[in-house]
């Protein structure tokens, strides 16, 4: 299931219309300056008989070929965007701030330039992700037992109903509705591509969803629709777990996910998912590939919906699905997401392709 380079015809293509979609998924090294680089390079397009495709950094490297520095392959795209990368280091250093475009404007950047620029790699705005930053204080807070208002001033909000709206938009209810009895607990969990909600009982997770995520106040609701006993804010065992397995996931030192899991989809829905999970980090297939392997040849596009419908971000892997003809495709979490997830689970599929070389060798 290890993804295959599309036809040259096709990635030349791509690479004329600088085609983010294959971004972290395939790579051109241009003959003519020993540079290789993004598709989605804004450099002057290079002759097609001067280009030959890569589908890794490392294959570039070992081709001869060096990084362009203009859109700097090796490095993740938003890394690439000086403007993106000093605003998300001025958040970092100032949380607690209430960010507007007058601060966008005093750092000398445009903000029509940075709002598409953070919308294109986060899926967000700048003030939006500033806003989800200072309401994780206010989450905290309540998750620790605190009253809503010390939970607002936490949170940096001077007016009562913006803070209860800001957080209704996150969590789809306000803070007044928690009463402590709930069943299952949601917790805040960071990761380095973005914070992300875990909700678990005593025994099982039973969602885990980057906070951004337009779909998660929906998906909390059906939660609250099968749990008598409501969500609330807290943390359990299973989130605990989940939360030290996405660190040695992240750091590279393991792709396994152990965490005891709640299915809440049909029948078909869920051997969708366990389809995913059999999913080998480092390789990636494509939704019909899915649909055979569930013996399903023709249900391609459900297949599809119960691959956007998966509520286990990274441990029910739906980031390894990808288009047949080897672009990215859509991903709940944000496709630069998606690119950055490929591209960090290179090095667990490393192992394995090295060790099948030296078999051949032998």
């Amino acid at each position: 299931m290890l993804f295959r380079l599309p036809d040259h015809d096709t990635l030349y293509q791509a690479l004329i219309d600088r085609d983010e979609a294959y971004d972290g998924r395939a790579f051109v090294g241009v003959t003519s300056t020993g540079v290789f680089c993004r598709l989605s390079c804004p450099a002057r397009n290079p002759k097609s008989e001067n280009c030959t495709f890569f589908a890794s950094v490392q294959e570039c490297l070992e081709a001869g070929f060096r990084p362009c520095k203009r859109c700097h392959p090796m490095a993740p795209a938003a890394a690439a965007d000086a403007a993106v990368q000093r605003l998300v280091s001025a958040l970092e250093q100032r949380p607690e701030h209430h960010w507007s475009e007058g601060d966008v404007v005093a750092m000398g950047l445009d903000p029509s330039t940075v709002r598409r620029a953070f919308k294109r790699h986060y899926g967000m705005t700048f003030l939006e992700m500033a806003r989800l930053t200072r309401i994780r204080s206010g989450f905290e807070t309540l998750s620790g037992g605190g009253r809503v208002i010390d939970a607002q001033l936490d949170a940096g909000f001077d007016s009562p109903s913006g803070f209860r709206n800001a957080f209704a938009r996150l969590l789809g209810q306000p803070p007044s509705s928690f009463t402590g009895r709930e069943l299952l607990k949601a917790s805040w969990i960071d990761t380095p591509l973005g914070a992300m909600i875990a909700v678990s009982d005593r025994h099982v997770l039973h969602l885990l969803e980057f906070i951004d995520r337009k779909a998660l106040p929906a998906e909390l609701k059906r939660l609250r629709a099968h749990s008598k006993g409501g969500v609330g804010i807290g943390r359990e065992p299973p989130t605990e777990q989940a939360e030290t397995e996405l660190a040695a996931y992240f750091s590279g030192q393991s792709a396994a996910f152990t965490v005891p899991l709640k299915f809440h989809g049909s029948a078909f829905t869920c051997e969708v998912w366990r389809a995913l999970r059999e999913i080998p980090a480092g390789e990636t297939c494509s939704y019909s590939d899915l649909a055979r392997t569930i013996g399903r040849p023709d249900a391609t596009r459900a297949v599809a919906r119960a691959n956007g419908a998966n509520q286990l971000a990274l441990i029910v892997p739906c980031h390894r699905v990808i288009g047949a003809d080897g672009s990215l495709t859509g991903y709940g979490g944000g496709l630069w997401r998606k690119q950055q997830l490929i591209e960090l689970e290179r090095q667990y599929a490393a192992p394995a392709r090295r060790a099948d070389h030296r078999e051949e060798i032998a």
